[in-house]
């Protein structure tokens, strides 16, 4: 097969940034994208309606007003020659709540009618890029749980723990057992989404889980396992969180994605940084993936002799898991290949994107 056309898709886990940051990133997104969940740890974090509305506002005019990325900066080529200059996207973000110790069920209450945000993002604190703010306490919540579960608001949840004596690749299976499975059994029908799940463990579990129970999967933890950090010496960008695992995981995450199963659906997590960001003493954790964010898919489902499966995967599970409509447009991909910029104009500097200076096999037309 060298073209499908599918239902246009949305990405249920993503990171826009903000300001300039995010007039260099939003138009890959929205090219490929008709919706998107959005991240809402800024600095500071969004952590009620009315900021979510006024980042959502931010997000909606910078759409309009896109940065143009020059085909060439000081002689290195840094994007393709399409121009962005004059481009209008329909691209509607769906906003979050940052989830803290103090959030309110008042807030909650406020989330839930606002018609624009559709979740509550829980970060352990400490966990990944800006989550200082997260929880330090599930117990810490209860109220807000069960108001979410009456108002069928979803959670978010990185699955993680942070305690300095788990070791890196066990915190997501550590979070399983410590956490997950203690509030489900106290909100059985707390909508949850686990958030870029990364391990055999994670997969069986919402495989086996109600129905109010999905995970979001991203292009990197389907293409990669961690031997992808340390090929050849230290990749700082390969390094995300949750980080990459072993093979058998990988090949459990194609497993499930592949499978059909209406609880697992697309998630980028893009997650743009600076190159001087990620190539430091202490490096930024994410990967950028919008440039490429359905073609990479392609890619992982064409392996696995399961491309029939990508627009239910890619444009159905996640907006009937959210209870949206399914989209009515289409986009087409092409079995051709392309090399990826070796990195993209980013506020004042450059990123480093997903398979920079390579190929992706498919091309969206």
């Amino acid at each position: 097969m060298d073209k499908i056309t599918i239902t246009r898709p949305d990405d249920w886990h993503l990171h826009l940034r903000d300001g300039d940051a995010l007039k260099a990133v939003l138009p890959d997104t929205a090219r490929r994208f008709a919706r998107a969940i959005v991240m809402p740890n800024l600095r500071p974090p969004v952590t009620t309606t009315a900021l979510a509305a006024e980042y959502r506002q931010r997000i909606l005019d910078a759409l309009q007003k896109p940065t143009v990325r020059p085909e060439r900066v000081e002689g290195q080529h840094i994007s393709t020659a399409r121009q962005m200059q004059g481009e209008r996207f329909s691209f509607e973000p769906l906003m979050t709540v940052y989830l803290t110790d103090n959030t309110t069920v008042a807030e909650i209450e406020k989330a839930s009618t606002s018609g624009f945000v559709r979740a509550v993002k829980y970060y352990p604190a400490g966990a990944t890029t800006n989550s200082d703010s997260g929880v330090t306490d599930l117990n810490k919540c209860n109220q807000v749980f069960e108001a979410m579960q009456a108002l069928g608001m979803p959670l978010l949840m990185h699955g993680e723990v942070t305690d300095g004596d788990v070791d890196m690749f066990d915190r997501e299976c550590v979070f399983i057992d410590r956490h997950l499975k203690p509030l489900l059994e106290k909100y059985p029908a707390l909508k949850v989404v686990f958030e870029h799940i990364t391990t055999k463990d994670a997969a069986e579990f919402v495989a086996s889980a109600p129905s109010n129970v999905a995970a979001t999967i991203t292009p990197h933890h389907l293409l990669m396992n961690r031997n992808a950090m340390f090929s050849g010496g230290i990749r700082p960008h390969h390094y995300c969180l949750p980080i990459l695992k072993r093979e058998e995981h990988r090949i459990a995450l194609v497993k499930a994605a592949t499978s059909g199963s209406p609880k697992f659906f697309l998630g980028t997590d893009s997650a743009p940084h600076a190159k001087s960001a990620k190539e430091a003493s202490c490096g930024c954790a994410g990967m950028y993936s919008s440039h490429a964010g359905i073609e990479l898919y392609a890619e992982v489902f064409e392996a696995a002799n399961g491309l029939d499966k990508l627009e239910a995967f890619a444009s159905f599970y996640g907006a009937d898991f959210y209870g949206l409509p399914r989209n009515k447009d289409q986009i087409s991909l092409v079995k051709e290949a392309w090399t990826v910029p070796e990195s993209i104009i980013f506020a004042g500097d450059v990123l480093v994107p997903l398979r920079a200076g390579q190929t992706v096999a498919w091309k969206m037309v």
